[in-house]
């Protein structure tokens, strides 16, 4: 099957979209599959072989953050150039209703379009205003996926219809047999995400950590991403910052062995969450999870069966929450092989055998996608 994947978000700034749509591709691929991904991108930004720039994207403050996202002229000729040499048996668009290329391709393509929608947000003044912009688009579409039930809920209560639940995957065994690093290991938290987005909640974390750093004095934090690190520990007192250690921006390696090392992972994320694939990733690698309750990561963690919650934004309960489970070997082994367990629903096995599912559903009898170039359909909705 020839497959045409559009990345709403730029290549070049790692996030769970994108990740997403790597390790899609990737399995597709080796099922022998034809896959291409079209995705804002930067001109130096090395691309792997499937991948095909869309040009560089503008950041837009989007959905509690600021997403880097590609629209307009330029943006749209090389979606119609992309689908007219594809000739893809199904078009696979992401987040079809962000202002960037998925918007751009369900304007211009014509033929089998499968959408997935990753959001979970309340409903909005903005969508509703949006929505007879959206409509025409969006009625092109032949299947929706939501990553979880909170984005269907999303998309229901915006745009109206329905769509079926595929999470995203993970490769269950990469994360399960990294090795472990002598360096991480020994009484560590660990954090991956943006330092400076507030919405993944280090602010939070830090909040609690001088409680956790005064019951466990053997205890760190170990933090990953990007972001101004001393501004980051500027609220620890000064005698406790040398107990985070940042790692700065690590490799897809590296965070499995991190994930694999550390005592206790924390996700204390405090919204705009529709999935959650950080706690996939660290139940993979047989890591503790404690996490904020959020409803999306309450289903990610089987409701507390798979790993423990604790109060949204609510320092003191985080902090009450990681002495307890630092202090107990025999729980914390409990959550990994709970996690263990729970996980292999989201092994890419299980995963990509749903979503193809969904693509032979939509392309049985259907023509290839094509563009609607002959009818000047995309040139009149940008006003061109």
């Amino acid at each position: 099957m020839k497959i045409g994947i559009v990345c709403p978000y730029s290549w070049d700034v790692p996030g769970g979209v994108q990740f997403h749509i790597r390790d899609l591709a990737e399995h597709l691929i080796g099922l022998g599959h034809e896959v291409s991904v079209l995705a804002p991108a930067d001109d130096d930004t090395p691309l792997p072989p499937y991948v095909v720039s869309a040009g560089r994207a503008v950041p837009v403050s989007y959905n509690g953050s600021v997403a880097r996202l590609s629209f307009g002229f330029l943006s749209a000729a090389r979606v119609r150039r992309w689908l007219h040499d594809g000739v893809f048996d199904v078009v696979h668009i992401h987040e079809p209703t962000s202002p960037s290329l998925g918007l751009l391709t369900c304007w211009a393509a014509q033929g089998p379009i499968v959408a997935t929608f990753h959001t979970s947000n309340p409903r909005s003044r903005a969508m509703i205003a949006a929505y007879p912009i959206l409509q025409p688009a969006l009625e092109k579409i032949s299947a929706r996926i939501a990553v979880s039930e909170y984005a269907r809920r999303t998309l229901v209560e915006h745009l109206g219809g329905d769509a079926v639940v595929i999470p995203n995957g993970v490769d269950v065994g990469f994360f399960a047999s990294a090795e472990p690093k002598a360096e991480w290991q020994g009484e560590t938290l660990g954090f991956i995400g943006r330092i400076d987005e507030p919405r993944k909640g280090l602010p939070v974390l830090m909040k609690a950590l001088p409680r956790i750093l005064t019951e466990r004095p053997g205890a760190r934090l170990l933090v990953a991403g990007r972001g101004d690190e001393e501004e980051a520990v500027a609220s620890l007192p000064r005698e406790m910052r040398s107990r985070v250690e940042f790692l700065g921006m690590v490799s897809d390696e590296d965070k499995a062995r991190l994930l694999r090392s550390v005592d206790v992972y924390v996700a204390p994320n405090t919204g705009g969450e529709s999935f959650g694939i950080i706690l996939v990733e660290a139940m993979s690698a047989g890591a503790p999870v404690l996490a904020a309750d959020l409803d999306a990561f309450a289903q990610v963690l089987d409701q507390g069966a798979a790993g423990e919650l604790f109060a949204n934004e609510d320092a003191d309960a985080l902090a009450e929450a990681a002495i307890r489970l630092l202090g107990d070997p025999a729980r914390r082994a409990e959550l990994s092989a709970r996690g263990s367990a729970h996980v292999r629903r989201f092994d890419w096995s299980t995963v990509g055998a749903d979503v193809l599912a969904v693509y032979e559903t939509v392309t049985d009898g259907a023509a290839a996608v094509d563009t609607d170039e002959k009818t000047g359909g995309l040139r009149a909705r940008l006003g061109l």
